[in-house]
């Protein structure tokens, strides 16, 4: 039966969509049945020579052949402007639900006294964009029990309903009122921020009082746990962490030294600075690994490189070669100059904002199903969907425990999320005319739920913000202006925080 609807022109996404009409197929099969015949009856004539013969018969081929395209075409046609019918749906507002659709029963922990909005999601379980549906459709059903009714049909175990709902496309999405009156019909994949989108601009807005199995606005701080009582200099400017005696890194600018705990936070925040930075790296001092005494960056000695469990490059300086030759043959690594040093510090970049990272750091994004990049947080990794307006897949790790987390977009939306209890931290700071912004992309974060979450928030006293869904993360992303990404993550200057 697949290969007669492949052959009757029927897509499996399709619905109970137009083909070959069945008695245009019969009459094609016995035409050709009969032409069969004719053929051999030719052929065994006598007294016609043989080149007669191949061109009589020829003759007639070519003829069967032209009548055969012309009615596939007209064929094809008819299907064209069925397909387009189905498209222009618009929103529907004169159909209601069919009197009699309740054959395909809605799930009974749905059901209420009270007449609801409905959205009714027709599909197949084998279709693709429909696989991407079904956890929506789940979040939705348990997130907004009481304030919206959600059904899936299977139209390819229950053909008898495409042509109720008069759907041609699957999956098609079909929003009614509690009346039961069609107020928009959607097809193909939409994501859950669409189909709340639509439900508000319908004048449903269902996000005020969801009954939602996590409460995300609920988990916020905006005071640090424990006050950060670290003196100013002992702070690295750029990830926040303790600064190291004898990787500290001392930038001098007109306001005043800007301290990094490692080289690394050094070339990080060289990689998001928008001014002129010729002849920067003579504002830079290093400190020596054996005296813990500043040296020029210039004059210094590295020693690179990567720890042999997890492959994360490290660096160590020194004033003269002679340090660096004793500390390799004790630790092993590279010997480079600050050039040679720079050059491998910033061969990773994130595919949004462009800084500098390690990828033992930061999430693993694949663009368009073939190009790898990378997103120096979970949050910018997102924003690569923004910046190349191309669907995404990001491997990302939950912050506390290291667990896979992996989201897949499609046309700036979540398309599928594992696991699915994922959520999103939301690192802000306020700023000082008391707004609040990104903490920056050392405090954000992707967890595998809201346990490791509340577990990793009690591990990190100073940290401020809020949860978010990762739907929520992207959508935040995709907002942004082409202006806003250029500028997404620069310094502008080097100042003290």
């Amino acid at each position: 039966m697949h290969t007669i609807r492949l052959f009757l022109g029927q897509c499996p996404c399709s619905g109970s969509g137009p083909g070959i009409h069945p008695l245009v197929f019969l009459a094609l099969v016995v035409g050709l049945w009969q032409l069969g015949r004719w053929i051999k009856r030719t052929a065994g004539k006598d007294g016609i020579s043989l080149m007669n013969k191949i061109g009589k018969i020829g003759i007639v081929v070519l003829l069967v052949v032209v009548v055969a395209i012309v009615i596939i075409a007209r064929q094809n046609k008819t299907a064209s402007e069925s397909q387009t019918i189905s498209n222009n749906t618009g929103t529907g507002t004169d159909t209601t639900i069919p009197s009699d659709s309740n054959s395909v029963k809605p799930d009974s922990s749905q059901q209420t006294n009270k007449p609801l909005p409905r959205l009714v999601d027709l599909g197949a379980g084998k279709c693709i964009p429909c696989k991407m549906m079904a956890p929506i459709l789940e979040e939705l059903k348990e997130q907004y029990v009481g304030r919206m009714k959600v059904d899936f049909i299977d139209v390819w175990k229950n053909p008898d309903e495409a042509k109720k709902y008069n759907v041609k496309i699957i999956p098609t999405q079909i929003f009614y009122d509690p009346a039961g009156k069609e107020l928009f019909r959607h097809e193909g994949f939409f994501s859950k921020e669409d189909i709340l989108g639509k439900w508000k601009e319908l004048g449903y807005d269902l996000t005020e009082s969801a009954n939602s199995s996590v409460h995300l606005s609920q988990i916020e701080r905006w005071e640090p746990a424990h006050v950060d009582d670290r003196p100013h200099e002992q702070v690295c400017y750029m990830c926040d962490g303790d600064n190291n005696t004898k990787t500290l890194v001392v930038v001098k600018t007109d306001k005043g030294d800007v301290r990094l705990c490692s080289p690394h936070c050094y070339f990080v925040m060289y990689s998001c600075l928008t001014e002129d930075k010729t002849g920067f790296e003579n504002k830079v001092s290093v400190t020596d690994w054996t005296t813990a005494n500043l040296v020029s960056a210039v004059e210094a000695v590295f020693l690179y490189g990567q720890d042999e469990t997890t492959g994360k490059p490290w660096t160590k300086t020194f004033v003269d070669q002679a340090g660096a030759v004793k500390e390799q043959a004790a630790s092993g690594g590279n010997i480079l100059t600050l050039e040679a040093l720079q050059q491998k510090e910033l061969s990773h970049r994130c595919g949004f904002c462009d800084r500098a990272c390690y990828p033992q750091d930061a999430a693993e994004v694949i663009v368009d199903g073939s190009l790898h990049t990378w997103g120096c947080c979970s949050h910018c990794a997102m924003g690569v969907a923004a910046r190349t307006g191309k669907d995404i897949e990001v491997h990302e790790r939950d912050r506390l425990t290291g667990e896979p987390v992996t989201v897949k977009t499609l046309n700036g939306s979540v398309a599928s999320l594992e696991p699915a209890t994922a959520v999103a931290w939301f690192g802000m700071r306020k700023k000082p005319d008391n707004s609040w912004g990104s903490a920056g992309c050392f405090h954000q974060g992707f967890f595998t739920g809201v346990k490791n979450l509340k577990e990793w928030l009690k591990k990190n006293p100073h940290e401020t913000g809020k949860l978010i869904s990762i739907h929520q993360a992207l959508a935040d992303k995709m907002k942004l202006s082409p202006e806003q990404i250029s500028k997404a993550c620069k310094i502008g200057e080097c100042s003290p925080k």
